[in-house]
């Protein structure tokens, strides 16, 4: 996927030493955008091994509602399991665990989810059952998967994230803060903006959850998926992830793998992790890399 080399090349070679709120440093620009044909394959990044069930199921979890990490440690996912550990661990009820230990409660034990796994109202919180005024929940999903089937060519098709009455409760406020559909000659479109996007580790999982987003809803409303857009504000490389970005700009992009959804699932709510395959995924070793939170 040369689309994101070019970035990781952009922000190396134009990125500004800025401190951040996690005392790591970035090399940071604001404002960058990629755009990708998403009929020309599936953009899992191949120059770096993915975990594709890491995406389909923190997917899933977000079109769910969900803002509990239980849901993602039954699954074995843990993208998400630092922010609710470090708050726990601040806490006095501390015992000692490690990181492991801690998922391990929040999968086994209901009523210790229900207190430390919870992130706070966000991503499908707000997808899901934004508050509003009048004390109602708004799915706005739903309302965007509506629009597309009876109204395609609306230019209000938008999702909004970051809600600025309840971002002091979320563990983290939203990255990816909006994203708008559009439709054109059969095919369904994405554009994202995200406020700040953590190139090596984060960026990867951005890209192919909204081309998978867009290739789902585009399966229930009967398009073809488009364009991927992705537009970025602070787009950084954390200073301890530099040798990891240099060594991916030495391996050759490979060909794209290509998604395979069930074709008897007509509802977007009704997918499950086994409704949804890539084929043909090759990439080169994984790299890893510590999250800053």
């Amino acid at each position: 996927m040369r689309e994101y080399l070019n970035l990781v090349e952009h922000v190396l070679r134009h990125g500004v030493p800025t401190e951040d709120r996690t005392g790591t440093g970035t090399l940071s620009v604001f404002g960058y955008q990629l755009r990708l044909d998403l009929q020309q394959g599936f953009p899992l990044l191949t120059t770096k091994k993915m975990a594709f069930r890491l995406v389909v199921s923190e997917l899933l979890w977000f079109l769910r509602g969900e803002t509990n990490i239980r849901y993602l440690v039954q699954n074995n996912n843990h993208i998400w399991d630092d922010w609710p550990f470090e708050r726990y661990r601040q806490s006095e009820a501390y015992a000692g665990e490690t990181m492991a230990e801690f998922a391990d409660r929040v999968r086994d034990d209901a009523e210790f989810a229900v207190r430390w796994g919870d992130l706070g109202p966000v991503y499908g919180r707000q997808w899901r059952r934004w508050p509003g005024p009048d004390g109602t929940s708004i799915d706005q999903v739903t309302a965007v998967v509506e629009t597309i089937r009876t109204n395609p060519h609306s230019r209000r098709m938008l999702v909004v994230a970051y809600n600025p009455g309840e971002v002091a409760n979320m563990a983290l406020p939203p990255c990816h803060a909006l994203f708008q559909f559009y439709v054109n000659r059969g095919r369904l479109s994405c554009q994202v903006y995200q406020r700040s996007a953590d190139v090596f580790l984060g960026v990867p999982f951005n890209i192919a959850s909204y081309a998978l987003l867009t290739s789902l809803i585009a399966h229930v409303t009967h398009l073809e998926p488009g364009e991927f857009i992705h537009t970025f504000g602070d787009v950084h490389i954390y200073r301890n992830h530099i040798e990891q970005c240099n060594l991916q700009l030495t391996r050759k992009p490979l060909a794209l793998p290509q998604l395979a959804l069930n074709p008897s699932v007509g509802a977007l709510d009704a997918f499950t992790l086994k409704d949804i395959r890539l084929l043909g995924y090759h990439a080169h070793p994984a790299i890893p890399g510590e999250v800053s939170v």
